[in-house]
């Protein structure tokens, strides 16, 4: 099968991936009504066509917190994406360096800080968790400045983990010991090529970055035993001072729905926000990130960066996502798939594909520069 959308990319990661691996990317939470809407509304959001605009030459290029990056793009974290490829996080970065856009490593990455870092000549960017631990949080942010990481993107959107059903079917979550592991590993003999290059020369499977935490602990059941033990739900908006004296960096809000929220973040110094319900894998129900960009655009457009993330699967949403307010876009489970389906190259051809698709419609709507895309742009204006 030869991958020419974001879609085929996800049939290639369902066909290559075990069935536990698969459902974690592509599910959500409860009944996915989120998760669905973050697809609706993004397709129903109805673009200008304009002609006869001169569009012989555009400029896709934008500035994303002092960087200069090639489109307005970045990869957003994705927990233990290193399984779904070899060392896949290192994989993702480089092609995000090639094409010349961000690359934000998970707080739950397979591969560490420190081996992401030293594979890629460029800065990324780390996106961290508030842990119960803070002199472990200070330690791990004192890693990413090491690593010369260039932005911080601090998610806020879970103080617990969101009821995510899928997971429980597959026996990632919810089947403890001999019982989990026997059926992961029966699920993971289904995909031999997987086995192979991922399961047994993808070693070590420890989740890097918060291994000295874990100690000798590094199953899977172990990760989310950890995760409900160490993430804080006691967090709050007093909790950004903690981050900014350990931070001085660009600071990034991601997990953003409401305006008075947006205002908050705002206030309380944030450089930039994520408008994001965490892929629709927290609270089910809440509205789609296209529903609930333009009133954070118009509540803080002008004090910080908003990107956006939720239901992105092309060019066009990417524009889509532009002309509703945001600066810049995320791409999740785009680069998951294609990740998974084909390894580093399949995350290079996938922003070859936005870059593309884009270009196509910038140059169908009048767009000649990144800047012209806004609510003009839309049919509702």
């Amino acid at each position: 099968m030869k991958a020419v959308s974001v879609s085929d990319y996800r049939e290639l990661a369902r066909r290559r991936l075990p069935r536990f691996l698969f459902e974690y990317i592509d599910g959500g939470s409860y009944d996915e009504l989120t998760l669905a809407r973050n697809l609706s509304d993004l397709r129903q959001v109805e673009l200008r066509q304009r002609v006869l605009r001169d569009v012989a030459h555009l400029d896709l290029s934008a500035t994303l917190f002092g960087r200069q990056v090639s489109m307005p793009v970045a990869l957003a974290p994705i927990g233990i994406a290193g399984m779904n490829a070899r060392r896949g996080e290192v994989q993702a970065a480089r092609a995000a360096q090639a094409a010349g856009v961000p690359f934000t490593l998970s707080t739950v990455s397979v591969c560490a800080l420190g081996e992401v870092a030293t594979q890629v000549h460029k800065p990324i960017w780390f996106q961290l968790y508030m842990i119960r631990d803070r002199g472990f949080m200070r330690d791990l942010l004192a890693r990413a400045l090491e690593a010369g990481c260039d932005a911080l993107m601090f998610t806020v959107d879970m103080p617990v983990s969101g009821v995510r059903y899928r997971d429980y079917r597959s026996g990632l979550a919810g089947a403890p010991g001999l019982v989990g592991a026997t059926r992961r590993f029966g699920q993971a003999l289904c995909r031999p090529r997987w086995m192979i290059d991922v399961g047994l020369r993808g070693r070590p499977h420890s989740l890097g970055n918060v291994a000295p935490a874990m100690g000798n602990k590094a199953g899977l059941n172990d990760f989310f035993r950890w995760v409900g033990e160490n993430f804080d739900p006691s967090i709050s908006w007093q909790d950004l001072d903690f981050i900014r004296a350990q931070w001085t960096k660009p600071l990034i809000i991601k997990g953003i729905l409401d305006a008075d929220d947006a205002r908050s973040a705002a206030a309380l110094g944030a450089d930039g926000l994520v408008v994001s319900n965490h892929g629709g894998r927290q609270l089910d129900g809440v509205p789609s990130t296209a529903r609930a960009l333009p009133a954070i655009a118009d509540a803080v457009g002008d004090r910080l960066t908003i990107l956006a993330d939720g239901g992105v699967r092309s060019g066009l949403d990417v524009v889509r996502m532009l002309a509703l307010g945001a600066r810049g876009v995320l791409l999740g489970r785009a680069w998951a798939y294609a990740l998974a389906g084909a390894g580093g190259a399949g995350v290079a051809h996938v922003l070859q594909i936005i870059e593309s698709e884009i270009r196509v419609a910038m140059a169908l709507t009048g767009c000649k520069r990144i800047a012209d895309i806004g609510r003009d742009s839309l049919i509702s204006g």
